[in-house]
């Protein structure tokens, strides 16, 4: 027997889904949507923009004004569909079989879906702590949106106690993940005939010897780097995903670059391995580099970062889900969230979700039903104990936030 509230999430989920949420494009329709949805039960809402206002978060709270609650964060942004073969269109929502198949129906618009769906419930009730809801944009890309909507907490009278992040964990509670640094490596070299390699920097050759470093960093962070069994891999991984450079076979490469990510676990300081790879670069491969051509070097960028998730003070926000989730088990991601950003500003943090990560990022994308209702269990059980006591919690964060600046220099923020 399905629970109540389960057509409405279903038939609220098919609306999200309907919005191509992919990062490269807005997120405005879905967050006006969300916006009218919340107006219509008399909740006013908040949107914090990026520098071109075509993307926005949005923040509101329900219940209590004058005092910090919990907060449900979740991302309204999907990954692409490019190159992916559906067995029904991704940007329509499909039942069958118990299933609900479209793109972002487990990466993490079904959350949304259910939080949307108690939002009348929430409204009704005489909370005696308030939800707080934050809904982000560009997280598939780096944790993008959610720095400026942190950034404009600064400006609220409070911040909230806890936040509840709603990715998908099939409705376990994930105390702990792992951080993450992505870079970009160039290699600068200089061209010439195939013929004469002596006389050319063959660019493609030095980043194939970094990337063949970065695997033996990973193999030595592996055997000798810090060990936590609570995570899958137990270790710092590094990896290499994409590699590209030359024009012919007949020439010598100029140029070539690749990406690289380092997920760190959040015991240990990613920089450093960061340090040793540049530290490789500059004093064993660019000195013989420049014997053949003087402006041959590597140059290093970061495309995105985000803190792990520590678990941090969050013990009584952990025991209060793990009662709602009817579990006394607690487990760690293998993929990062935007918790470790809650977290930085002293806002405890875990992450609890309907359906699974190993149905994200693919063709024929799904949550199961069942996933949702206990997800709305779980937000029905929540919302009680916000209207039965003031949920002993810690103190509320009071500390202002700083240093919320996107990874890109570029990027600005504007409410």
């Amino acid at each position: 027997m399905n629970p109540p509230n389960h057509v409405t999430a279903l038939a609220i989920l098919e609306r999200l889904i309907a919005f191509d949420t992919t990062s490269r494009n807005s997120n405005l329709a879905l967050i006006e949507f969300i916006r009218d949805y919340l107006l219509q039960h008399g909740v006013s809402s908040r949107l914090i923009f990026d520098e071109s206002k075509s993307k926005a978060n949005l923040y509101a709270t329900i219940g209590p004004q004058d005092k910090a609650g919990i907060c449900l964060s979740g991302h309204t942004d999907v990954v692409p569909v490019d190159g992916q073969h559906w067995a029904s269109a991704p940007y329509t929502l499909t039942v069958r079989d118990g299933l609900a198949y479209g793109r972002g129906t487990a990466d993490m618009k079904g959350f949304i879906a259910c939080v949307l769906a108690m939002v009348p419930d929430f409204a009704a009730r005489s909370l005696q702590v308030p939800l707080h809801l934050a809904f982000s944009y560009d997280e598939e890309v780096g944790c993008v949106g959610v720095r400026g909507l942190l950034a404009a907490l600064e400006h609220e009278p409070w911040r909230p106690l806890a936040c509840i992040i709603g990715e998908p964990t099939s409705m376990q509670v994930a105390v702990a993940h792992k951080g993450k640094q992505a870079y970009r490596c160039t290699v600068h070299g200089k061209a010439g005939h195939s013929a004469l390699t002596h006389l050319g920097v063959n660019a493609v050759e030095y980043a194939a010897n970094l990337v063949a470093f970065l695997q033996r960093k990973a193999d030595e962070m592996k055997i000798y780097g810090a060990h936590n069994d609570a995570f899958v891999p137990p270790h710092t991984t590094v990896h290499t995903g994409k590699f590209g450079g030359g024009i012919a076979l007949n020439v010598i490469p100029e140029h070539c670059e690749f990406d690289f990510e380092i997920r760190n676990l959040p015991e240990e300081d990613p920089d450093v391995i960061i340090a040793s790879i540049q530290s490789y670069a500059q004093h064993r491969l660019e000195p013989a580099m420049r014997t053949r051509h003087p402006a041959a070097g590597i140059s290093f960028a970061k495309l995105s970062s985000y803190p792990g998730l520590t678990g941090q003070r969050a013990a009584p926000l952990q025991k209060l889900c793990c009662q709602l989730a009817q579990t006394a088990d607690t487990t760690t991601l293998s993929f990062g969230t935007e918790g470790g950003l809650f977290e930085a500003i002293d806002i405890p943090t875990v992450v609890c979700g309907p359906g699974s990560i190993q149905q994200a990022h693919q063709a024929d994308e799904y949550v199961a039903l069942e996933q949702l209702n206990l997800c709305l269990a779980f937000l029905r059980g929540l919302a009680e104990q916000m209207d039965q006591s003031d949920c002993d919690l810690g103190p509320a964060p009071a500390a202002p936030v700083t240093n919320f600046a996107s990874d890109n220099p570029k990027q600005k923020f504007s409410i």
